[in-house]
């Protein structure tokens, strides 16, 4: 299955859209002002030790102080693999400490960077591992004449005296020695200078940063089945160029500027398809539809008919519609970048070799996924338990906020209810001051309910007060805003 991938590059933010069969099937972002730390590697000082959680606060340089757990630290995983009873936090670290860390989480919501001791650097076809000595092939090769190839390959390339090792990625298939050479060397030098730099440095000091965007899309994203990148910046295909020149040379030739009058995504739609990515629900050709809710724990998919009626009886309607829903929630994930636990409400199933299909229908649409990905099955209440990794914030976290009228509630108090607040406010006011009178400052729909259906009520209350009471429409004000002024 052939795809393009699109690249719009702007002063503030670098956007990639991945379209295939015509339609969107990824976005990525990245702004200037709130770049990704995940893949960079920090020299920290520990802040604190919290032997209660067995974790500890790691200083890097950000805003917010990192979190390490014990279970992302090196000494504790060879223990743990070794089946030796692990060391704990407080005994192997110490308040003031400088630490060698990787990001392996951006910050997300209120929590910090996570962080891994357990470094890793990726090339284009090799992920090196400094401190871990052997040679692990990526899953996706399935080929077992080509792995033992390729880690025979790997072996025979790695560098004389090496402490570490490798794990071979899926672009490496069909690789040749020299390609694997060059990575070998790259991730070598890479690694050199970051052990350099550590040894001069005092901490906080960041000593390498990840790639940016543009070109960890040439890196991760592009594949044998890529046939075109397009980039919309000159200079951005010039300094790509350059860099696949050295690391990626077979990416070179489906490189191109694109000059066209039109904007390069609103070619392809791709702004349409971001601000559908932000919206709750999604419509499916059926006439279904999912709702999407993202929550700080996890995220909730509900699959409904809708206006599908189907065809012959009520099942096939329903099997029909969750198989629709099983490919569109695949795309969702990608194009949202949500991760976590996932939890997927499929409409109820009697037939289990439906449920059965609809589960094949998802994991295969979910194997197209670069994200680690993995599906539970349904449970008793007939809900579908998921994970995929999650590395870098969603779409909506990046592009959007909590609104400030509703507080991320999703919903409004209605005009008769803010009426009712106001009248008992009143009732407040009025047992604690004396003023010659009161004016109520509200918006225009609640100023409306209470000159009209509300009006009886509000005499009423002016009379067992005894202080006449008189309204002020303020245009500013959302519905649930409102202030009682004493005059």
């Amino acid at each position: 299955m052939t795809e393009d991938i699109l690249i719009n590059v702007s002063p503030f933010e670098t956007r990639v859209a991945v379209v295939s069969q015509g339609a969107v099937q990824e976005l990525h972002l990245e702004r200037s002002a709130h770049k990704g730390y995940v893949g960079n590697v920090y020299l920290g000082r520990v802040a604190r030790v919290l032997p209660g959680m067995q974790s500890a606060f790691i200083t890097i340089g950000l805003e917010r102080a990192a979190f390490l757990h014990i279970a992302d630290i090196r000494e504790n995983r060879i223990e743990r693999a070794h089946g030796q009873t692990p060391t704990p936090i407080e005994k192997l670290l110490f308040e003031g400490q400088s630490i060698k860390v990787q990001v392996i989480k951006d910050p997300i919501g209120t929590k910090g960077a996570r962080l891994s001791t357990q470094i890793s650097l990726a090339g284009r076809m090799l992920v090196y591992l400094p401190y871990d000595p052997h040679v692990g092939i990526s899953q996706r090769i399935e080929n077992d004449a080509e792995r033992t190839r390729l880690r025979e390959l790997v072996q025979k390339c790695m560098i004389e005296g090496e402490a570490g090792g490798y794990i071979v990625r899926t672009q490496a298939e069909d690789a040749t020695e020299e390609e694997i050479a060059a990575d070998i060397d790259y991730l070598a030098k890479l690694w050199t200078s970051v052990q350099n730099r550590s040894r001069t440095s005092a901490p906080p000091t960041l000593l390498h940063e990840d790639l940016n965007l543009a070109q960890r899309v040439l890196r991760d994203v592009v594949s044998a089945d890529t046939q075109s990148i397009q980039v919309d910046s000159r200079s951005t295909v010039a300094q790509l160029r350059t860099w696949a020149a050295e690391y990626t040379p077979a990416v070179q030739e489906r490189l191109s500027h694109y000059s066209g009058e039109r904007p390069l995504f609103d070619l392809y739609s791709v702004d349409e398809e971001i601000a559908r990515a932000l919206s709750r629900r999604v419509e499916l050709k059926s006439g279904g539809y999912l709702i999407i809710d993202q929550t700080e724990a996890l995220t909730t998919i509900d699959v409904n008919t809708g206006g599908f009626v189907g065809g012959r009886n009520f099942d096939d309607t329903i099997f029909k519609t969750n198989l629709e829903a099983s490919l569109a929630i695949a795309r969702q994930l990608r194009l949202r970048n949500l991760g976590g636990i996932i939890i997927l409400d499929f409409i109820d199933m009697e037939n289990l070799e439906h449920r059965d299909a609809v589960l094949v229908e998802l994991k295969k649409a979910l194997s197209r996924d670069r994200t680690r990905v993995t599906v539970n099955g349904f449970t008793q209440l007939g809900l579908v338990e998921m994970t995929r990794k999650r590395t870098r914030e969603s779409l909506a976290h990046l592009m959007t906020e909590h609104c400030p009228v509703c507080q991320a509630r999703g919903n409004v108090k209605t005009a008769r209810t803010v009426c009712y607040e106001i009248l008992r406010e009143l009732l407040r006011e009025a047992h604690q001051f004396n003023p010659r009178e009161f004016r109520i400052l509200a918006s225009q729909s609640v100023i409306d309910l209470f000159l009209e259906e509300e009006s009886q009520h509000l005499a009423q209350m002016g009379d067992f007060i005894g202080k006449p009471v008189s309204l002020q429409v303020e245009t500013g004000y959302s519905q649930e805003q409102y202030d009682v002024i004493l005059v």
